[in-house]
């Protein structure tokens, strides 16, 4: 997140954009960043106790959260086919979890992760009607670099951090600059156009991905049950679904909600 604050700061002033904002913007994006570091602490934890394929099949579930807050902070009715595929998610994460019992904690905190994501993520829906998305974005990780330092300082993190090697401060430097700050402001800037349910669940492609790469990666430590790639069938087809209501309803002229 420091890394991804200092290659904000660094675009922001280069291309001689403002840091102005108000100064309860300021507040909201530092407590919204705040957000986001908890759901990747409890992301980082989720991997580290299960495994790749399980914490983002999990993560798939932000939708489901998202569904039920997006009404909430945007003032809009329920849409009753985006409870159900929520619901069908969560159904696809409860055969996983049957499946996979023996990584149930690590299922658990890549639930409250979700949450985490569904919140902030709905929060940015809200924020880039004001504000600009390179704005909000370094605020926000501003406010996780600070909750972060205050988590390790009262959990003894410092203690057991260890000098990156100079391959690490490479992966490190493409995690912060490309797959956090830019990836941030991309998501938040496509919210303009598209509704936090929308994004969350194109976000849900992330497992796809993410098992291809495990497998290949760690190989044999990323095998899972049969059961568990029927969960994960059902979590990926509420994507495809979503899209194909939301396409359905623009042909039809009916409004899709954006914001």
């Amino acid at each position: 997140m420091l890394i991804a604050l200092i290659g904000l700061i660094a675009f922001m002033v280069i291309t001689k954009r403002g840091f102005f904002t108000g100064n309860l913007n300021k507040l909201k994006y530092l407590g919204t960043g705040v957000i986001t570091a908890a759901h990747w602490i409890f992301f980082f934890e989720a991997l580290k106790i299960s495994n790749v394929s399980i914490t983002l099949t999990t993560l798939a579930s932000t939708s489901l959260f998202v569904a039920f807050l997006e009404p909430f902070f945007f003032k809009r009715k329920i849409i009753p086919y985006e409870i159900i595929l929520g619901i069908l998610t969560l159904a696809g994460l409860a055969i996983i979890f049957q499946a996979e019992s023996d990584y149930s904690v690590g299922i658990l905190y890549a639930l409250i992760s979700a949450f985490f994501a569904a919140l902030f993520g709905t929060l940015n829906g809200v924020f880039v009607k004001y504000d600009r998305p390179t704005l909000i974005t370094a605020y926000e990780m501003l406010g996780g670099v600070l909750f972060i330092t205050i988590y390790y300082l009262f959990t003894g993190g410092f203690e057991r951090l260890e000098m990156p090697t100079s391959i690490d401060w490479f992966w490190l430097l493409i995690l912060g600059l490309v797959c956090t700050s830019m990836a941030f402001v991309v998501s938040i800037e496509v919210m303009k156009e598209l509704s936090p349910f929308t994004v969350s669940m194109s976000i849900n492609m992330e497992p796809i991905y993410s098992i291809i790469f495990a497998l290949i990666i760690f190989q044999e430590d990323e095998y899972m049950s049969p059961l568990f790639y029927v969960g994960a069938v059902i979590v990926m087809s509420m994507i495809f679904m979503n899209g194909y209501f939301k396409r359905r309803a623009r042909l039809k002229g009916e409004k899709v909600p954006v914001h």
